[in-house]
């Protein structure tokens, strides 16, 4: 898995870039629906770094109702973290950001500029998985008028999504990037979250690659993932950004 990753196909051989960058988990201990103490958030980190990676920004949920994190907070525990993972040997770089729900406070942290972007620039954003925001595009021309980049979390994964070439690309067209769940790609997600992905993938809509990783089962999938055609056949058809971000 290390190095490059080669397959045939059409008598070429591709060389597929190791993924070193991930960003989208939620590994700082006890803020959302991630990991729950140190300990994990460091297993998940040693697995990360086992698995090559050079750096990770964790994402930490923000929802009004239900994890009402803030950006000093997020913070705060960032620097725990670090510490911790340098005390155990962990050398990758960890960076923090965090994951927004396009609900009734989002718009307040735009007009308050207390965002956490993915690179100074990403705006990482999940709606309901089974409901369309009535909002959505007024959320994203306000999240590009403030100078930002939306980038939509695992787009595969919302089942409001009826028309997929329809849909889809009216999001890009509106300026959103897309950042698919790697575990997407071998059925973690049911089904059709799989089929979703790889109409994203063979149209060329990836934009970046994600793990998130809440437990370490979904890190440990990743060398399975890496492995497969379908994540092969990613580098084909999209450019990926993630090691653009080290």
């Amino acid at each position: 898995m290390f190095g490059f990753l080669k397959h045939k196909k059409n008598n070429a051989v591709a060389h597929i870039p190791k993924l070193e960058v991930d960003l989208h988990s939620h590994l700082i201990p006890g803020i959302d629906d991630g990991c729950r103490d140190m300990q994990e958030s460091l297993t998940l980190l040693q697995a990360f770094e086992s698995l090559g990676y050079k750096k990770v920004i964790t994402t930490p949920h923000i929802m009004f109702d239900t994890y009402k994190n803030t950006r000093s907070a997020i913070l705060r525990g960032l620097d725990t973290l670090r510490t911790e993972a340098q005390n155990r040997g962990i050398t990758m770089q960890i960076e923090a950001a965090s994951e927004y729900y396009l609900d009734e406070g989002f718009l307040s942290l735009i007009k308050t500029n207390e965002l956490l972007l993915i690179d100074n620039t990403y705006v990482l954003f999940e709606t309901s998985y089974m409901h369309r925001p009535v909002q959505l595009e007024e959320i994203i021309f306000e999240i590009k008028a403030s100078g930002h980049t939306p980038l939509l979390a695992h787009p595969e994964r919302y089942r409001y999504i009826k028309d997929p070439q329809l849909e889809y690309n009216a999001l890009k067209n509106l300026g959103v990037k897309f950042q698919i769940n790697l575990n997407a790609l071998n059925g973690h997600y049911g089904r059709q979250a799989q089929k979703n992905a790889h109409f994203l993938s063979t149209q060329g809509m990836i934009d970046f690659l994600g793990s998130d990783a809440h437990s370490i089962k979904q890190v440990q999938n990743l060398s399975k993932v890496f492995e497969s055609q379908a994540y092969q056949e990613i580098y084909k058809y999209n450019t990926i950004g993630n090691n653009a971000l080290l």
